[in-house]
């Protein structure tokens, strides 16, 4: 659509490359041709759109890769007075001059047999010199039928800059009535951090946003949200880099991050630590219900009562992977003296315990104040009879069994428990 902005920042030309040429690998292997990457010593840093120029250098290693069978495609990167050189020489199947011509069109092949032979929609190479073009530099190519072609870009070692690139305003979103936990919104694009913020104050969240991952850094610092919702697509500092902050700073890392974009990159989201997924654009429904698991819990205590250390120790990691507080006990007499000192939000229970076993202490629970009203998620290998059942008379809420359960099913269990305060979607 012609709308594109530049993200300008400094970096090392042979480590991009080199990213580059790793990512485009298994392309080059498909077709059996061999990679050669050479990068001019010289080369050293630039300043330019580190993005775009990646995306220009796969494309056209990826176009050398697909039309080159058991040939060699090589990557040649020099310094040209003020410019730098890219070149991307292959020994396929080559083009016309009249080929060649059109080559940049958008929608425009090589000829009419190339879509149905190699496939893709003729838009790369029309990106790609927009690319080049809006950083002060072009894509020009030699080819000769048979023989091979070499594109070349050229790109000023330091791109000018395009615009200003000031942050847009944020302000929080909220009405008097809101009763839940402060949620960051971190998105660079003004409409969707808006509506964003509205399905939760409509939710009842109380909401901030951000324009961007530095100021997102900055804000999750000074105002400690109950949760993140965080975008992937941003420039200067997509939405991993802001996720592999979040947790790596101890002050910020067991606040929930909820990944929200357009890219479909749960596995690899949740494998960096977001607690959850949404993708755009967003169902203000799927939303309340995710941040129901969340908003209202950061600071909660889950009080984990079993004998087995590492029983213990694995559930403990559970709860704090959730951005929960995890307090332990090894049986239901210290766990008494656990809820004595502060009220947990919920309890995971083990019933088989010496001293004091799990049964005795739900009986001595009812007992306590505040007692009834905490709940319980029994986790135990026994197989309860009737008799068991009758002695826990009701006081659980759910029950599990050890070894017959997935770790997701215990948070599933414990986010429900949890999320039941949490303040309900407006109609």
């Amino acid at each position: 659509a012609g709308r594109m902005d530049l993200f300008l920042e400094e970096f090392s030309v042979a480590e991009v490359v080199r990213d580059v040429a790793t990512t485009v690998q298994p392309l080059v292997d498909k077709n059996h041709n061999r990679l050669v990457v050479d990068v001019d010593e010289e080369v050293g840093s630039a300043r330019a759109d580190v993005t775009k120029m990646r995306q220009v250098l796969l494309n056209l290693l990826s176009n050398s890769s697909k039309f080159t069978h058991q040939g060699e495609v090589r990557l040649r990167v020099r310094r040209d007075g003020a410019d730098i050189l890219y070149e991307v020489i292959d020994s396929g199947i080559g083009m016309t001059l009249e080929q060649s011509a059109k080559l940049f069109e958008a929608f425009a092949q090589a000829d009419s047999s190339t879509s149905k032979n190699f496939g893709g929609t003729g838009l790369g190479l029309a990106i790609s010199r927009q690319f080049c073009r809006l950083m002060g530099g072009d894509i020009t190519v030699t080819s000769t039928p048979g023989v091979g072609s070499t594109f070349t870009v050229h790109l000023p070692v330091r791109v000018a800059e395009a615009r200003d690139a000031a942050a847009a305003p944020f302000d929080p979103i909220g009405d008097g009535h809101a009763t839940g936990g402060l949620v960051l919104v971190i998105d660079d694009d003004p409409v969707s951090r808006d509506l964003m913020q509205r399905h939760l104050s409509r939710a009842g969240y109380r909401t901030h946003g951000a324009s961007g991952g530095v100021t997102g850094l900055q804000l999750a610092r000074e105002l400690k949200p109950a949760v993140i919702t965080l975008d992937v697509l941003m420039p200067e500092m997509d939405g991993w880099a802001v996720l592999a902050a979040l947790k790596a700073d101890p002050a910020l890392a067991e606040i929930p991050v909820i990944m929200a974009t357009i890219l479909d990159e749960r596995p690899l989201s949740l494998a960096l630590g977001a607690s959850d997924y949404l993708t755009k654009p967003i169902d203000r429904d799927r939303l309340a219900h995710v941040m129901r698991k969340y908003a209202a819990t950061p600071e909660a205590r889950v009080l984990i009562v079993d004998d087995d250390d590492d029983a213990r120790g694995l559930m403990r990691r559970m709860v704090e992977q959730e951005g929960l507080t995890a307090v332990e006990a090894e049986n239901g007499r210290v766990a008494l003296e656990r809820v004595a000192d502060q009220t947990p939000a919920v309890i995971l229970l083990d019933l088989m315990m010496p001293e004091m076993d799990g049964f005795a202490f739900l009986s001595a629970l009812r007992e306590a104040p505040g007692g009834p009203g905490i709940p319980v998620i029994v986790v135990s290998a026994l197989d309860l009879t009737a008799e068991h059942r009758r002695r826990l008379n009701g006081g659980v809420q759910h029950i599990l069994k050890k070894g017959s359960y997935s770790p997701e099913v215990l948070l599933d269990e414990l986010r429900g428990v949890l999320g039941q305060g949490a303040p309900q979607v407006a109609s």
